[in-house]
């Protein structure tokens, strides 16, 4: 049987085992009421307590693991795309596909203009010098 001085020890105990599963349990209820992924580590995150302690919980373990079965797999409809959305942003990067395609040739056509003209100092027998660097027109 516990000393006297061991009473008040084992009621704090007791008290915070409370507090933590009436967190829990609250966290519990707020992320699926919120239709927020229910897990162990979203429960734990929520209620600030370990997940190892949620597992040794077994009615908390029940629920959790119950609604987590509930859950569909997957993005939630409202968190996808649209069609619309999908359409608008593969426009987008078909344009710029199209720009980099036409900017690349723009730049293999100088390059080629370059070789031209040290091939032609060089049959003529004029020193090449490298050319300043400059940007693409």
């Amino acid at each position: 049987m516990p000393t006297d001085g061991a009473r008040p020890l084992a009621a704090a105990a007791a008290r915070k085992h409370h507090d933590a599963l009436e967190r829990a349990g609250g966290a519990l209820r707020e992320l699926d009421a919120a239709r927020r992924p229910v897990n162990f580590q979203a429960v734990a995150r929520a209620a600030g307590v370990s997940r190892q302690w949620l597992y040794q919980q077994p009615q908390l373990r029940a629920e959790i693991e119950q609604l987590r079965s509930q859950q569909p797999a997957g993005v939630p409809s409202s968190q996808r795309a649209s069609d619309a959305s999908l359409r608008q942003r593969n426009r987008a990067l078909l344009d710029e596909n199209a720009r980099l395609r036409a900017e690349n040739a723009q730049l293999k056509h100088q390059l080629a203009l370059a070789y031209g003209q040290q091939r032609s100092a060089r049959l003529q027998g004029q020193p090449v010098t490298p050319q300043p660097d400059r940007p693409p027109r």
